[in-house]
Formats: C-alpha cells, structure tokens, sequence
C-alpha cells in the first residue's frame, strides 16, 4: 500500500486533479468488482494524493449505478485513510448560490435501490455504526482551515439532500427539500458517506454550487 495523505473523489466536471504531479494510473480490483475507473496517484505539495473520477472519465456513470463500495475500497486497498469528496449540487438555502463553495455537516438520505451497506453477504458482520454526524468533523475542520489559508469564501456548514437521479428535482420537491432542511441537493452524497464510515475511513465533503435548485435564487 501507498503512503496516501489524501483520496479526493471527483464529481460532475471533475474528472482529474490538474495539479498532480508525476501521476501514476492504477487500475484496482476489489472485493465490491471494479471502481468507475482507475485511480490516479500523484504527488501535491509534497504529499501523495489519489484521485478518482466518481462517474468514470468520460462520465459514463449515472448516479444510481456507481459502484460506491467498490470506489471507497478502492481508495482504501491504495493506502488512503482520509477521503475528501468533491460534489457538484444545486443551491437551496439563500447563502447556496451559484459558484458558492460549501462544506456541509449534515445531510438527508432521499435515494433507493442502491447498495447503502457493506452488509450484504450472509454472515458479514452486522455494522451499526454511529451515523449522528456524518462528516468527520476533523477533516471537514481541515478543509475550513484549507479555504481560510488560500483566501476561498467557503460555507462551512450546511445539509445536504441526496436524491435519486438522473433527472433534476421538481419544483415540489425542492420546496419539500427545504421544508426538511436541504441547503443543498446532489445525487451522490449517498450512500457514500454512509459506507465511508462502515469502511472506517475519513469523509468530508467539499460541495460546488453550479446553479440554483429548481424553484430557488
């Protein structure tokens, strides 16, 4: 294994880190089948960083058919232990708009159908872990430092709402999203924190504003 400093997933429209270095493609199988694509590794200001593109590279990838077990074990058969998630969404809240960067803290699970858990096999050990605060306040507290240090305006709280996909939210739905709390809604954020957390690994989440949700700014 690697000595990894950090894993960063990219989301819509992020599908390479630029500024690696010397950068070193892997192709990793797992015990969950194939992650969407391989994993670059580089170097960064001195330290290794992986990278993978959440959709595939060419964005091949829907939503509801990513791999997300498959992608974190990935990250983790390589020798990373923290995993910075970038993800692009749709502003709700009135401090979320358009090219807003925000690091939530919390976030509201909406999708179905989708392999949410390592325990699925009989006789895999029955997880309950504790999922009160679904980011790693440490990491996430790294990420503020990060924006702070370079001058980047972050939010640095906010709830998420995972939906479905592909398509975008209603109107309605947006209106319901708020109702619940939403700041902002994607179409990934989970189950991937939820099995980063079954998997033991570090997860924050660093999410883009592209546009104004449905109904909303």
């Amino acid at each position: 294994m690697d000595d990894i400093a950090l894993a960063v997933i990219g989301g819509t429209g992020v599908y390479k880190l630029a500024e690696l270095q010397d950068v070193e493609s892997r192709e990793v199988s797992t015990r969950f089948g194939s992650p969407s694509g391989p994993v670059r590794i580089g170097s960064l200001l001195g330290q290794r960083v992986a990278f993978l593109a959440r959709h595939g590279e060419g964005h091949s990838v829907p939503p509801h058919q990513i791999n997300y077990r498959a992608n974190l074990a990935a990250l983790q058969d390589i020798g990373a232990t923290r995993v910075l998630a970038l993800n692009t969404v749709g502003g709700i809240g009135d401090d979320f708009g358009p090219r807003v960067l925000a690091c939530p803290d919390q976030l509201i699970d909406y999708t179905w159908g989708r392999v949410s858990t390592l325990c699925e096999e009989p006789g895999t050990e029955v997880l309950h872990v504790d999922f009160g605060d679904p980011y790693t306040q440490s990491l996430r507290l790294k990420v503020i430092a990060a924006a702070k240090a370079t001058g980047k305006a972050l939010v640095a709280q906010g709830c998420y709402g995972a939906t479905q996909g592909p398509r975008l939210e209603t109107r309605a739905e947006v209106a319901r999203l708020r109702r619940d709390g939403c700041d902002l809604v994607g179409m990934t954020g989970m189950p991937e924190a939820g099995l980063a957390r079954e998997l033991g690994l570090e997860y924050a989440c660093l999410a883009i504003v592209a546009n104004w949700a449905a109904g909303c700014g």
